[in-house]
């Protein structure tokens, strides 16, 4: 029997696999080269702006950076930007998959904002691009001759769109999104900025124009704020699998303290590897804005027990709660998962529901019915190490009724 919620899981994992891999080349070819550029020996006499020595795997590597060019280009140029690309494409489809087709369950918080699918797919699309158009807008400005002042309008940009996102969709969801929209002005300051600005000064190089220093300035812009923003949003891209990040009441002010960290993380390793100082206070605040994090994820989760089973059943719910075999569905969830997946847990040493996933009313159930399937169903995920002895008819009955309900 085709199975297409087990095909889409894995579509999901393939998806999220690729994405992971193209975010290690990026990231890694752009601290690369950071560290590089800040390393180079400059004392040196010639047309090259700086060199450096390197062994790695058994090889010695003697790099030259020229801000023109040598006197000869060469024929073979190699352009570091498919990382970028590959990133953010995989990215996007990743977003599709899991918060426009799962919308109704990751993507829209009916208690924040009352929209259709739509709508939120709309905002979600529509918000990546505003936000681009906003920040290239204010580099293009007479602030881009001001980096600093144009770094805290940038970060007061980040929190403005993470408090936004917050109104309308779930904690989930906001983390991601702002983690989406801060890689989309990353990757396309790469397509639109960096690599049309590269291309120009090769041209005029190879027909023996003088390059306009202003293009290698304002690549430079960019690609210093690409640097300070990466680790952020690598955060905001795993905070999805900590309900502590995104299930809290203060989820924003965290994603805007997160950004503070990246900042203060980046300027330490691009110190040391220009070799102007060891700001070993950077450690310090570190540690202090990540304990305010922890702090501010402790304030109260979830609503009461009472008000959540107060809420009517949303369309999407009904049709899993309507299926046949979700009473005996039901009573297999109850006794087996919901002593963990509570507003409030009983399972000792559980003190918030594992990844914020709630399983105690009929409206938690129904809308976790494809994550029961394939945890507690076709895959024995859950209950971890089968502690509450969930036997195999209890499985059989999660799959016959999430069957039921799709057929």
């Amino acid at each position: 029997m085709y199975d297409f919620a087990v095909f889409w899981d894995w579509m999901a994992f393939a998806v999220r696999w690729l994405h992971v891999i193209t975010a290690i080349a990026w990231i890694g070819s752009s601290f690369y080269f950071i560290a590089l550029d800040l390393g180079l020996n400059r004392d040196i006499p010639g047309p090259a702006d700086g060199e450096e020595w390197q062994v790695h795997g058994g090889g010695f590597y003697h790099i030259q950076k020229y801000l023109v060019a040598p006197e000869r280009m060469p024929e073979h140029l190699v352009w570091f930007k498919w990382e970028s690309y590959a990133t953010w494409l995989s990215g996007a489809g990743l977003l599709m998959i899991v918060y426009w087709v799962g919308g109704e369950l990751y993507l829209i918080d009916a208690q924040k904002a009352d929209l259709a699918l739509w709508q939120g797919i709309l905002i979600s699309a529509a918000s990546l691009t505003v936000g681009w158009l906003i920040y290239d807008f204010l580099c293009k400005s007479g602030l881009g001759e001001r980096p600093t002042l144009l770094m805290v309008l940038l970060f007061v940009l980040l929190v403005v769109m993470g408090w936004g996102y917050n109104q309308v969709f779930t904690g989930r969801a906001m983390m991601l999104h702002l983690g989406a929209f801060t890689a989309t002005i990353m990757t396309a300051n790469v397509f639109f900025i960096i690599m049309p600005n590269q291309r120009i000064v090769v041209d005029d190089l190879k027909n023996g124009r003088t390059p306009d220093p202003k293009y290698g300035k304002i690549a430079k812009l960019r690609s210093t704020h690409n640097n300070y923003l990466t680790l952020p949003v690598v955060f905001l891209m795993l905070s999805n699998h900590y309900p502590l990040a995104f299930a809290t009441e203060y989820n924003w002010i965290i994603a805007a303290l997160v950004f503070l960290m990246g900042v203060t993380i980046r300027h330490y390793f691009n110190t040391r590897h220009a070799r102007a100082g060891d700001p070993t206070w950077t450690w310090l605040v570190t540690a202090l804005l990540f304990i305010a994090i922890m702090w501010l994820s402790t304030a109260p989760m979830y609503k009461p027990l009472e008000e959540a089973e107060a809420q009517p059943l949303t369309s999407f719910e009904q049709k899993y709660a309507a299926a046949d075999g979700f009473e005996e569905a039901h009573d297999v969830v109850l006794g087996r998962c919901s002593m963990c997946h509570a507003r409030e847990p009983v399972w000792e040493g559980i003190l918030w529901a594992p990844k914020g996933v709630l399983l105690e009313t009929e409206g938690d159930i129904a809308r976790n019915a494809q994550q029961i399937y394939l945890q507690a169903g076709v895959s024995h995920a859950m209950p971890p190490a089968n502690v509450t002895y969930m036997e195999p008819e209890d499985r059989e009955a999660i799959i016959r009724w999430f069957r039921n309900a799709g057929s």
